[in-house]
């Protein structure tokens, strides 16, 4: 990276935390409840970055546009927020990362489209705020990403200009609102990247396959 960089925004699901546990779960707790089989996590990993929309279709082949696709929805929402915290952990070498990013000075704060409802009890769980300088979720602002305005409410948060943050994260959503903030976009290969374009062909400036390699573009390892 050539550009200087004074702060670094994160998104949530699939970059810092492998929440597909617990959104899985959820899933299938519903089609338990139906007295349908379960599936397997690797079924409903890769749709995780869609949020209850990926699980309701992945447990269900329902979608927005079906009749019962609301009250699923709703269901799934619930019995999420009462077992968000029972398998969600950070994924490997993201706490050193984050460290390194604190011992260099460097802040860093997280956006993402989850709901304050259960973003902000999930980080305080998870130990990630603090030290987070922000959070900005799906319903802090007007819009949600992939429109720029989440990642510009955490730079002023934090009293940084957009030009000079990174945005990370494991969806084309997040490089394409990334983009539209103008920032330097990392995309990251450990997330759960959806099942569509490659995650070479999303357009970022940078693609780690791990955390570590996320502070090498930084310089800091």
């Amino acid at each position: 990276m050539t550009r200087r960089v004074r702060a670094v925004l994160f998104d949530l699901d699939g970059t810092l935390i492998d929440s597909a546990p617990d959104l899985a779960g959820a899933g299938n707790d519903m089609r338990i409840a139906r007295g349908l089989a379960p599936y397997a996590l690797e079924h409903f990993r890769p749709m995780v970055g869609a949020g209850a929309r990926g699980m309701i279709g992945r447990a269900f082949d329902v979608g927005p546009e079906h009749e019962t696709f609301t009250a699923l929805r709703d269901e799934f929402l619930q019995r999420y927020e009462a077992r968000m915290t029972q398998e969600t952990r950070l994924f490997p070498r993201i706490q050193p990362m984050l460290d390194a990013l604190l011992a260099h000075a460097v802040p860093w704060g997280i956006v993402t489209n989850k709901a304050t409802r259960f973003s902000d009890p999930l980080v305080r769980a998870l130990g990630l705020l603090p030290p987070a300088a922000a959070l900005v979720c799906g319903d802090t602002t007007p819009h949600a990403k992939p429109h720029p305005e989440p990642l510009l409410e955490a730079a002023r948060r934090i009293g940084v200009t957009a030009a000079d943050c990174v945005y990370v994260g494991d969806d084309l959503r997040d490089v394409q609102a990334g983009r539209a903030a103008g920032m330097m976009t990392v995309a990251v290969a450990w997330g759960y990247l959806g099942d569509g374009v490659p995650v070479e062909a999303w357009g970022a400036d940078h693609l780690a396959q791990t955390p570590n390699d996320l502070l090498k573009l930084l310089r800091m390892a």
